[in-house]
């Protein structure tokens, strides 16, 4: 496929200049600091268990909160004329009120401001991306909760809390049952994402 912005742009790209690429039906692209960066492939085994998470969450969802797998978020980090940061996690939650707004005001792109969960599932060749970039992109974007499901071996999960100062804190991979209050009581089987086998 031939970058739809091949031959348009001599500089970084803004939030407004990625909302007017034309979507790709074959690749899905984020925004890193105006530049775009192909996502990597998903394979049956990340998209089954990314359907599976959703169902488990959805069903243990406080009214008022929204679940929206796979939609665009922009973080938010520089100001609208600047190299823009777009990130298209796997799950993210918001409230009810901001799911309406998107929807009211034809929006395409949620605001991160706005985002109280977002999780990543690891994907092939995503691992540094999801553990280290995105993880120090979404605590500067302020997003107070972030998970990392790895499907590598035994499935896992590390929990990231927004803390006083900078970044966030984890207690390390857990693996088995995960089960936690914030941002909503929520208990889940995290063997239960890897059914469908390696």
């Amino acid at each position: 496929m031939t970058l739809p912005l091949s031959g348009h742009f001599s500089r970084p790209l803004t939030i407004a200049d990625y909302e007017r690429l034309p979507e790709d039906a074959e690749i899905w692209w984020e925004l890193q600091e105006g530049c775009l960066v192909m996502m990597s492939p998903r394979r049956p085994r990340q998209a089954a268990a990314d359907a599976h998470l959703w169902s488990e969450l959805d069903v243990q969802l406080p009214a008022g909160l929204v679940l929206l797998p796979n939609i665009d978020v922009n973080l938010e980090l520089v100001p609208p004329d600047g190299p823009g940061h777009v990130r298209r996690p796997n799950l993210i939650m918001v409230d009810h009120d901001a799911y309406e707004r998107a929807n009211r005001e034809g929006e395409t792109l949620l605001r991160a401001c706005e985002v109280r969960l977002v999780v990543e599932i690891v994907s092939p060749g995503s691992a540094r991306m999801d553990h280290v970039v995105k993880r120090a992109e979404y605590a500067e974007a302020g997003i107070p909760h972030y998970w990392i499901i790895d499907m590598d071996d035994e499935v896992s999960l590390v929990e990231c809390r927004l803390g006083e100062g900078s970044g966030y804190r984890d207690n390390g991979r857990v693996t088995g049952g995960f089960t936690t209050s914030q941002p909503f009581p929520v208990c889940l089987d995290l063997d239960g994402l890897d059914g469908f086998g390696p």
